[in-house]
Parts: structure tokens; sequence; C-alpha cells
């Protein structure tokens, strides 16, 4: 539920060697020009790339603009996983090795690398946790609400709902009245870090709506859940 759904990952590396030169040194990084698009061709606007170098570790993220355009430097002579993030996963599509330079030699030719893909509509949020049977928030729970607020700040065109679910374990009004604080404790979070309240519903679900099977606890688990609905 949380994956996007790519379909076409394209990779034209145009570096044709590298080539003499004495005098500038501005080529000793690689440029990548990263287009990302929906599948019908349509530019992606806020669409976190990132790219991790396997052997140096280092991780550089760039966000696509208003034409799905990224431009992002990377260092040569390292082997970089591209991925693209969402809510509340990362998943990886493309290797891209950019080879070391010797020191008289320069790139001279950009990268680049296509994505089209269509995003999820709906989200689960798996290390979002609250308090039992109450409707705070466990200290755990930030990091993965950092990453949603960071999701809506990079898609300012986008409305959410926030859908809060129970397991079956008493009253249907309890539930229902518990699942709906638990929706609005993200929401009023989400409005104080800057988010406008037009953008965001909070809704609860109660048990309405299981995932698996309330007869075992595994299943109430994976029941009691929040998940966020792109609108």
């Amino acid at each position: 539920m949380n994956k996007y759904l790519v379909l076409l990952v394209c990779l034209f590396p145009l570096f044709a060697g590298a080539q003499k030169n004495n005098t500038d040194s501005s080529g000793k990084m690689a440029t990548v020009d990263v287009t990302v698009t929906d599948m019908k061709g349509k530019p992606k606007k806020g669409e976190q790339v990132l790219f991790r170098g396997q052997r140096s570790g280092k991780l550089l993220t760039g966000v696509s603009d208003a034409t799905g355009k990224i431009k992002q430097l990377l260092p040569p002579g390292d082997t970089w996983v591209v991925s693209l993030k969402a809510i509340s996963d990362t998943t990886s599509y493309a290797m891209l090795e950019v080879p070391a330079l010797e020191a008289d030699e320069y790139f001279t030719e950009p990268f680049w690398v296509n994505i089209k893909f269509e995003p999820a509509r709906r989200y689960r949020l798996d290390n979002v946790h609250f308090d039992t049977d109450k409707a705070s928030l466990r200290g755990d729970s930030y990091a993965q609400l950092k990453e949603l607020l960071e999701y809506l700040q990079h898609h300012d065109d986008i409305r959410v709902e926030i859908a809060g679910h129970t397991d079956n374990v008493g009253t249907d009004a309890h539930n229902l009245k518990l699942s709906q604080d638990r929706a609005n404790t993200i929401r009023n979070y989400l409005i104080g870090k800057g988010i406008k309240a037009a953008r965001l519903t909070a809704k609860g679900y109660g048990a309405t709506e299981p995932v698996a099977d309330n007869a075992t606890a595994e299943g109430r688990q994976q029941n009691r859940r929040t998940e966020v609905r792109v609108l």
C-alpha cells in the first residue's frame, strides 16, 4: 500500500569518456538531470529523489520543481542508488555508476534519469503509535510524522485525509471516538507545524475497515493503524 508504482525508469548516461583539460576543473562533479512525470508524461512537482553512494554511504537529495526537473551534482568514483521517497518508505529503482576521473579529466555531458510513475493514493503510517486507549502520541512517532510533514511541504497542492482505525475490542461508539481523536491529534500536529488546516481532513473509522482478522492479537495490531489518503 505504501509503494509507488513505478513502471519505467530509464537511465541515459551521456558520459562519453573523460577528456583532457589542463585549465578547467569545473567538470569534476557529474551533473545528473532528472525528470519525474506520471505515466502520461505530466511533470510531478515535489517528488523527492535520493542518491545514496554505495561505497561512500553519502546521501544526496533533490526535489522536483514545477516542471518535474531536478539537477543534481554527484561526486565521481561511486555507484549511486536512485530512489523515490514516499510518505512512509523509500524505494530504490535504479543504479547510476559515476566513474572515477584522472587528475586531468572531467565530465563532458550530463547523466539523464527519466522516471515515470503513478504515486500511491494511500499510505499506512506503521511507525506512528499512541498510548493504550488514548489519543496521545508516543515519542517514537515523531520521526515518521516529520516525513509526513516534509511530504506535505513539498506537495503544497494536495489535500489529505488522516484516517484513524482501531481493532474491535470495546464498543463501536468508543472505538469510533478513539479513532477520531487520534486522527485529530495528527491533524493538529501538522497544523501546528504550518500546514494549512484546509488541506487536512481527520476522520475516525473505528473498527469498520479491518485489514486483518480481529480474532488474533496479530490481526488486531494490524487493524490499529493510521493511514494517510491523498484526496
